[in-house]
């Protein structure tokens, strides 16, 4: 069963590459003979401390025998129940290496957040994979669940929250994992000098942890929310105390630039797997501390994650994947005709892949040109909706994306929080024209673009190049308007950077969506100016602050879900995206040589955060793998089927 690591991306939404998951299951793992694993060289562990809790902590205060204790003291956990053995009751084979290509190189191998340039998918990747928070959440019910935390208990006033650390907990150079590295941990990420805006922001509801003893941790919150256990124990990446207590924020960002702090997660990126601008790659720890624990036993499967960087090209990368070079590949707008139309190469007629459309309750995000309200002329509303008219998305449907995407709507579509009665914009060039006009914009010049105040009608659009053919029909709409569209193509990090530093006026944006919205990430007033948060579109409205303040303090979940709808529609009424669309469903093409957990990915897995739901779920069938072997050398069918095969596991799913 995959469970995504929704909590780690808690503070805000991940700018998708192409957002990051922890996978988790249980079962039973199989025989690893037959996968071809090797014995995998640990080169990592340093520390040979004793198993088990440190004999000098009293089980009063979290040591050996805290557990017949808890409950009396006012501790809680979860015990997964036997619903949750029957559902995860499937057998994995541990060992080998999976594939894959990305389309850039990760600008910097710090933490999700951790600093400039740390809040991109990769980054979420690298963390769901090295590092570990205080607690996780259920694959399916999405209840909190043990992680780094055994044990936890919030106070009757919601304001204070104490966690018992287990005692097995190790980094991976075989340390243990103690109160202090959390205490060091947030201090860090509450030091200004690490330019973590968003961090900071969903930090400062805290005081300073206090340790009371090696494996007892109490927290207290300055103000109530809602949202407070969850940032806390469920997005804080534990880092180790060691390492990282005498840095500044500053220090640690130019340290840990393109090298990795300790985590205890089970997975470690060695310095040799980085090769710069092309690759890395993550070995598995066959001394992870919890290996072996329910939540975890049949999850992190293959002993290496190999990620390869083909720059900004869709179709090189579909090409390697067609080569055998990737094991996998996911369909993108720009690839889309490869999806419908490449049915002829070998490899496809054969059955050696296959290709999966899956189906899950994950949410959409946003994508589509964002405006920068803080620069003329996107600071008027009635040009951003002039401009929302001219995008004709039925056309662009239709004729590039063969009716395999729907509009978008909303910004949290795919999801109970999405607004149905938000506006349903269409292509309209009257409409248009007459919101222009009233902006201003009345006057053509001899080359027939709109001039106000004697300046021309011209939009900047920085792009990468795989974007072009969906951007020139509506540079050619906007022509016929008055508006002069001049594109510029440029690689993934720049368009990346320049958003993070609001250099743009309108630019094409991808943001991957939350399980439980944070809107305060993306949309508070107070970081509309900032470098390096999600609020990129520079909104300051009151009126979102109040109902962001409002959404924090509601504990009732109905409830809350009207106020991010209410969020919802003034956002889908000030016209801040133009919106583009979304697929139907998660389209992949594999080769035919794993096995996969019931669902295929998680529940709540969504477009752009894939990777890790199939890196950390999957295991290599030793028998397809030595079939597809076979077949390739002998040219020959296997069985199996190259027809689209879709999967509505999770939309049939009941708890």
């Amino acid at each position: 069963m995959v469970l995504q690591r929704c909590l780690a991306q808690w503070r805000s939404l991940a700018l998708v590459a192409l957002v990051g998951f922890l996978v988790t299951s249980c079962g039973k793992t199989g025989d690893p003979s037959d996968s071809g694993t090797s014995q995998i060289e640990n080169t990592w562990h340093k520390y040979d401390v004793p198993e088990g809790a440190d004999p000098s902590v009293p089980d009063s205060l979290g040591g050996e025998g805290f557990e017949a204790l808890a409950e009396g003291m006012g501790f809680v956990t979860y015990m997964p129940t036997p619903k949750d053995e029957e559902m995860m009751d499937y057998e994995v084979v541990k060992g080998g290496e999976i594939t894959t290509t990305i389309s850039r190189f990760p600008l910097s191998f710090r933490p999700f957040f951790f600093g400039p340039n740390a809040n991109f998918t990769e980054n979420s990747h690298m963390s769901s994979l090295v590092y570990e928070s205080l607690v996780n959440l259920h694959p399916t019910t999405l209840e909190v669940i043990p992680f780094v935390a055994s044990h936890w208990k919030i106070s009757e006033d919601q304001l204070t929250f104490t966690f018992r650390i287990n005692p097995r907990a190790r980094f991976s150079d075989g340390s243990r994992l103690t109160a202090k590295d959390i205490i060091a941990t947030f201090n860090l990420v509450m030091d200004e000098s690490l330019q973590s805006p968003s961090m900071t922001q969903s930090f400062r509801r805290f005081n300073v942890p206090v340790e009371k003893s090696l494996y007892i941790l109490e927290v207290t919150c300055n103000e109530k929310s809602w949202r407070n256990f969850l940032s806390f124990a469920g997005s804080l990446n534990i880092l180790k105390s060691e390492q990282i207590a005498d840095l500044t924020g500053k220090e640690f960002v130019d340290r840990f630039q393109f090298e990795m702090p300790v985590g205890s997660g089970p997975y470690i990126i060695k310095p040799e797997d980085i090769v710069n601008q092309k690759s890395y790659a993550f070995t598995r720890r066959p001394d992870y501390w919890q290996a072996n624990d329910f939540w975890i036993q049949t999850s992190y499967n293959f002993d290496k994650l190999n990620f390869k960087t083909i720059k900004d090209n869709a179709n090189l990368q579909y090409e390697t994947f067609k080569k055998g070079e990737a094991d996998y590949y996911w369909y993108t707008s720009a690839t889309t005709d490869k999806w419908i139309g490449d049915t002829t190469f070998p490899a496809f007629e054969n059955n050696w892949v296959q290709r999966y459309r899956v189906f899950t309750d994950g949410p959409e995000g946003t994508s589509g040109y964002y405006f920068n309200i803080r620069k003329p002329p996107f600071d008027d509303i009635r040009v951003r909706k002039a401009l929302s008219h001219l995008l004709d998305r039925r056309s662009i449907l239709d004729k590039i994306l063969f009716n395999e995407y729907v509009e978008m709507y909303s910004w949290y579509g795919n999801s109970m929080y999405e607004n149905p009665a938000n506006p349903r914009v269409k292509f309209d060039a009257e409409m248009a024209a007459k919101l222009l006009a009233d902006a201003g914009w009345t006057k053509r010049n001899s080359d027939g673009f709109l001039v106000k105040n004697g300046r021309p009608f011209v939009i900047d659009l920085a792009i990468v190049k795989v974007l072009e053919r969906f951007v020139t029909p509506y540079k050619e709409t906007l022509r016929e308007a008055g508006i002069d569209l001049q594109i510029k193509l440029v690689d993934g990090n720049t368009l990346s950077e320049n958003m993070m530093k609001r250099n743009f006026g309108m630019l094409v944006g991808n943001f991957g969506g939350l399980i439980f919205p944070n809107p305060e990430s993306s949309l508070a007033s107070e970081l509309a100016d900032k470098d390096d948060n999600n609020n990129v579109i520079g909104i300051k409205d009151p009126v979102i602050d109040a109902l962001i303040d409002e959404y924090g303090n509601e504990f009732d979940q109905n409830k809350r879900v009207g106020l991010i709808r209410k969020i919802d529609r003034i956002l889908a009424d000030q016209y801040l995206i133009n919106f583009w669309w979304a697929p139907k469903g998660i389209r992949l093409s594999v080769w035919s040589k794993f096995a996969m957990p019931p669902g295929i990915l998680g529940r709540t897995t969504q477009n752009g955060s894939h990777d890790l739901a199939i890196m950390t779920g999957w295991w290599i069938d030793p028998a397809k793998e030595k079939a597809l072997a076979a077949a390739e050398k002998n040219n020959t069918k296997i069985d199996g089927t190259h027809k689209i095969i879709e999967d509505r596991y999770w939309k049939e799913f009941g708890e």
